[in-house]
């Protein structure tokens, strides 16, 4: 009986104390449970460790950023935006013809002719002409735009001239060299010149009052102004010389028709009818702004509208600040899953033994 107590005494004592690897293998099941249990959760203070860690790097990206940022914003040339406002020109040509198409529609409509119900409006369809392509190919070449819109890389305030870039047209012997990828060749096709100068155009109109804004962006104030001043008196010129035209043919067609009418009723439509259209060929020779009206016109901007230098160098800064902490936060957890890959096999390596 004695023997049997001190046997279970000994068994006992020698089951309470446990071996190194034992204990370094549940301290490590513990601390990985506990990872793994906040594996989701986001500690603040190990952020706030990890970027004070790394901010010397954060400052030195930070800071190579906004050094970029001001060369590049330096080295973009000044923009000047030029400005004019315009009205809807008056024109009683519409209601002229809508009176006309009431009182003699039907007799109009039985021998084949259309009086319409009404007019266009010819504000909206001016300002559609002035973005479409034809008519801005066709002001381009009219004023030899070409060079000065592809070529110009910045103005020189002093002399009051566009710089025009040596790589990309030969002023001497007036030739393009620029070099480009295909489908572009070294002169600039009419598509291109286009798509140019319409990213330097803008065009807005106010639905209450119809009043017309349009504005220019460029590098010389001076041409600015010169080219948006060129822009509305084209397009009043286009759309005086299409009503004219339009006006003309309309009297020939209409002389015609009374020669063969033989119906007293059929000539009274036509008399009034030549007498309208008569009426719409005065008006477009009366007034030089015949659909659009200056309300304001276009000055030389003193004032430059870009490049955004302060805001340029701020966001430039601030994405090198975003880049960095990203890229001290990648590091730091990147080390810490080697250190856990590294905890993982030490408990391997314990529990094999």
């Amino acid at each position: 009986m004695q023997k049997t107590e001190a046997q279970n005494s000994n068994d006992l004592h020698n089951s309470i104390p446990l071996s190194e690897a034992q204990l370094l293998t549940q301290q490590l099941s513990q601390q990985l449970a506990f990872q793994n249990n906040s594996e989701d959760e986001i500690d603040l203070a190990e952020l706030w460790r990890a970027i004070w860690s790394g901010k010397l790097l954060i400052i030195v990206i930070s800071f190579v950023f906004a050094v970029s940022s001001i060369f590049f914003a330096l080295s973009k040339p000044d923009v000047y935006k030029a400005s004019i406002l315009l009205s809807p020109a008056s024109s009683d040509s519409a209601g002229g013809m809508g009176a006309l198409a009431g009182q003699f529609g039907g007799l109009a409509s039985l021998a084949g002719i259309s009086l319409g119900g009404g007019g266009t409006d010819k504000t909206a369809l001016a300002l559609e002409i002035i973005k479409s392509r034809a008519f801005l190919e066709t002001f381009i070449i009219k004023h030899n735009l070409l060079v000065p819109l592809i070529a110009s890389e910045k103005w020189d305030r002093i002399n009051d001239e566009l710089i025009v870039d040596d790589e990309v047209y030969d002023v001497m012997n007036k030739k393009w060299i620029r070099k480009v990828s295909f489908p572009k060749t070294s002169a600039p096709s009419p598509w291109e010149a286009y798509q140019k100068l319409l990213e330097l155009l803008s065009v807005s109109q106010d639905k209450t009052t119809s009043l017309v804004t349009i504005d220019i962006e460029f590098f010389s104030p001076h041409t600015a102004k010169k080219w948006l001043e060129w822009l509305v008196a084209d397009v009043n010129d286009f759309m005086r010389e299409q009503d004219e035209s339009e006006a003309q043919s309309s009297i020939d067609y209409l002389t015609m028709q009374l020669e063969k009418t033989e119906v007293s009723a059929m000539e009274t439509v036509f008399y009034q009818l030549i007498e309208e259209q008569t009426k719409n060929m005065m008006l477009t020779k009366v007034s030089a702004e015949y659909v659009l009206k200056t309300i304001d016109p276009a000055q030389v901007p003193e004032k430059k509208a870009g490049p955004k230098r302060a805001l340029i160098v701020v966001l430039g800064a601030m994405l090198g600040g975003i880049l960095s902490v990203l890229i001290v936060l990648i590091r730091h957890f990147s080390k810490d899953n080697r250190l856990d890959k590294s905890e993982k096999g030490v408990l391997a390596k314990a529990n094999q033994k």
